[in-house]
Formats: structure tokens, C-alpha cells, sequence
């Protein structure tokens, strides 16, 4: 079991994603940065307290808007035509009746089986109860809720991979109360996307919208079964975008994140989040717990790349370097060259510090060592870690990647070959 990295530094952003997988999501609390803030994954009832870095912002007094303030205009007829709520006070509720028969209920159950403790083949217990083992639980089955959209008619689902993980049944319930056995056809844990197919035909199925061009402010929907609450509709705004996988606190996945105040909730996970035209412009995926309004879906551009190959090939296969790193400023920098037990020198402001080089990875065989630092890729300036992330992702497994470092205070240039991620680093 891979356990979380320590972050070498409080103040830095310490990134294992994509690059070296961080651990997998397990229910417990880990402290980064001083603060523990639960993050939870929102189906099959999974709750996990990855470490997410937040910063409180003081908020000055709110301008208070007169009588003699601006007010927008009232379109006339040769204004563009109204959208959204301007249009139609209602469009919701259209909204929800176009694709509300798209969205499943996805149950899913696994049956985890007891294990004989390895203390019962001790010969001082044996000698009380001989070869006769005492009466043990029994087999138990794990069973959770989430939600799915339907994306072709001939019963292609697509949901969170985490909602179906290790799941030896799948049952599929439409709003019409149809049910259908599901089979997944593949699961990928980096990017937390799944794909189940049904055997059905003419299903209804969602519209999907280009995630790529998504501003804060723009409405978001989402539909699902919160909390066993089938078929829940809320409604809110989309409040950033490209939020980094580090930033969300979900450090072994590859996703840059929308963030939504609309309000989601364990059970909604796999379900969509879509646009004021009714288009999935994302799947919902995480909130933090004990926060308001934190919502956290995954672009519907990534979901529908990572799905067509779940569909096609049963797995994704991504690059790999092999290499942990670490966001540098001048306050890291200051932190690791005064603590004798970091083991590395930094004579970088900037840049993107090499913690450690995994052993006959691809970085390792290309020469890159622990106390490099990143400055280029393919000639393309990277100050964070993500940036790297990011690059080595859409990079193809085999290609070739110039990486321009400085190694004590000298620049060097290595060219790195990625390799394909390793699947005990994947999470599965």
C-alpha cells in the first residue's frame, strides 16, 4: 500500500500527480499545510480526508450600488436574442426535462471475503482449538449508490470509476424506472472515468458541450441521486476553472477541475453537469466536506477522450516519467536549504524542483536526479508543477521530451522518454 509523500517544504506545493501517482483515496485524514479538510469522492458512499490547501482571503466591505448606478440596458429588437434565465425564467426546468431521462442511478455491490488471520496458524493457538478454526464472519457485501448519463442510445453510460470500483454487480435504474444489468466495459483511476454499457436500445441520451470554453460566472446544473434522493436537480454557477488536481486535494489523479457552487452531494458522483443550453459540460465528482458550495466535476473533454478508449480498448494508458516534484519559490527555497534533513541544496527561485527520481523509471534512465531543476519542456517555460504535469500527460508514451534543468547552478539539457504508467501506481 503506497503511503502519502512528505511534503518537503510546508509552504510549497508538493505534486506527485501524474508524474509519480500520489496514494489512493482511502477514508482517512492526512494534515498538509496545518489543516485537515475532508474531501469527498460523491458515489458508492466513498468519503476520503485527502489533505486540499486552501487560503483564507480577507474580504474588504462590498461597494454598495446606488441609485445612480449603471444598469444594464434592456435588449432591443436588433440586440442579440436572450439566453438562459433572461429568456426564460423556467429554462431549468426545460433544461431538466430534456435530459433528466439521460441520468441513471447506478447501485453497485461487491462481496469482500473474511480473512483468516494469520495468528490462527500460531502453535499456541492451536493447541486450543487444533485444526478447527473458530466460527468467523461471514462474507459481507459492500454496496453504494452514484449516478451515470447515457451518451449513446444503445446503452453507453458513462460515470465516475470510483463508483463502480472492484464492483462484481452493477444494476442501472432510468427515470422511467427501467432497470438493466450493467457491465463495464472499462475503468481508469487517474482520471476517475468509467464506461458501463446496457443491453437496451433507443435509450434517450445527453447533449454534450465543450468544456474548453467554460468561464467563471456561466450557469451550471446538476442532476442526480444525492444521498439516495433520486432524480435531484440544483442549480448554480460555474465558480473557476483548471482547478489542479493538487490545488482540489485528489494528488493521484489527472484532472484539472471545474469548480461549481451548485449544490452536490455524496451519490451524485458520475452524474452531469451541464450548461444553460442543457449540454454536459462536466461530471460531477467530489466536494469538500464541511465546506458550503464546493463542488468539483471533471471536464466533459477529458471524460469523453478518456471514454472512447475505455469503450474501444478497456484501459488508457498514460505517460510516465517516473518523478516527484516540487513548485519552487523563494520561501521553499529558504526552507530546504536550512533544514539538514531535506537532503537537497536549491540555489533556484524558480522553477520546478525534482524531489526524487523513482528507480529504472524513465526519468531515472534519462539521467534526471533529485535536486534538478525543471525550467523548460520542449522549449516551453514551466514554473508549476502542474504545467509539467499537464505536458508530460499530452505527451505520447515512447515520444521524445526535452527538458531543460539546471543541476547545480549549470543548465543541462536531457532528452526523457515517457513510459507507460505503471498499473500498481494507477490505483488499481
Amino acid at each position: 500500500m503506497r503511503t502519502h509523500p512528505r511534503p518537503l517544504a510546508d509552504s510549497s506545493e508538493f505534486s506527485t500527480n501524474g508524474i509519480e501517482p500520489g496514494p489512493p483515496r482511502k477514508a482517512k485524514f492526512s494534515k498538509r499545510l496545518g489543516t485537515s479538510v475532508a474531501l469527498v469522492l460523491l458515489g458508492a458512499g466513498i468519503a476520503t480526508g485527502l489533505s486540499y490547501e486552501f487560503h483564507q482571503v480577507n474580504q474588504g466591505s462590498m461597494p454598495m450600488q446606488t441609485a445612480g448606478a449603471a444598469v444594464a440596458p434592456v435588449p432591443t429588437s436588433g440586440s442579440a436574442p436572450l439566453l438562459g434565465a433572461a429568456a426564460d425564467p423556467n429554462f431549468v426546468e426545460g433544461i431538466v426535462n430534456q435530459t433528466g431521462p439521460a441520468v441513471v442511478r447506478i447501485d453497485s455491490s461487491r462481496t469482500v471475503a473474511t480473512q483468516v488471520p494469520d495468528g490462527f496458524n500460531d502453535p499456541f493457538f492451536r493447541q486450543f482449538f487444533g485444526n478447527q478454526v473458530p466460527d468467523l464472519p461471514a462474507d459481507h457485501t459492500e454496496r453504494g449508490v452514484g449516478s451515470g448519463f447515457i451518451t449513446r442510445s444503445d446503452g453507453r453510460i458513462i460515470t465516475n470509476a470510483h463508483v463502480v470500483d472492484g464492483a462484481d454487480q452493477v444494476k442501472v435504474t432510468l427515470k422511467d424506472g427501467r432497470s438493466f444489468d450493467g457491465k463495464v466495459l472499462g475503468e481508469d483511476p487517474v482520471t476517475d472515468v468509467a464506461v458501463v454499457h446496457v443491453e437496451a436500445k433507443d435509450l434517450p441520451t445527453v447533449n454534450l458541450g465543450n468544456s474548453d470554453q467554460l468561464n467563471p460566472g456561466q450557469w451550471a446544473i446538476a442532476i442526480g441521486n444525492p444521498l439516495g434522493l433520486d432524480n435531484t436537480v440544483t442549480a448554480g454557477i460555474i465558480s473557476a476553472t483548471g482547478r489542479s488536481s493538487g490545488q482540489v486535494g485528489i494528488p493521484d489523479q489527472r484532472v484539472n477541475f471545474i469548480q461549481t457552487d451548485a449544490a452536490i452531494n455524496p451519490g451524485n458522483s458520475g452524474g452531469p453537469l451541464l450548461n444553460d443550453q442543457g449540454q454536459v459540460i462536466g461530471m460531477n465528482t467530489a466536494i469538500i466536506q464541511g465546506a458550503q458550495s464546493i463542488g468539483f466535476a471533471i471536464p466533459i473533454n477529458t471524460v469523453q477522450q478518456i471514454a472512447d478508449q475505455l469503450a474501444s480498448q478497456g484501459k488508457v494508458d498514460h505517460a510516465y516519467l517516473g518523478i516527484q516534484l516540487v513548485t519552487l519559490t523563494s520561501e521553499v527555497k529558504q526552507t530546504l536549504n536550512s533544514d539538514p534533513n531535506s537532503g537537497l541544496s536549491v540555489s533556484e527561485d524558480q522553477g520546478v524542483l525534482v524531489a526524487r527520481v523513482m528507480p529504472d523509471s524513465p526519468a531515472a534512465k534519462a539521467g534526471l536526479r533529485a535536486g534538478d531543476v525543471i525550467q523548460q519542456i520542449d522549449g516551453e517555460a514551466v514554473t508549476q508543477a502542474d504545467e509539467v504535469q499537464s505536458l508530460v500527460e499530452s505527451s505520447a508514451i515512447n515520444s521524445r521530451l526535452s527538458l531543460q534543468i539546471k543541476r547545480n547552478g549549470q543548465s543541462e539539457t536531457l532528452t526523457v522518454q515517457p513510459g507507460a504508467l505503471p498499473a500498481q501506481n494507477s490505483g488499481q
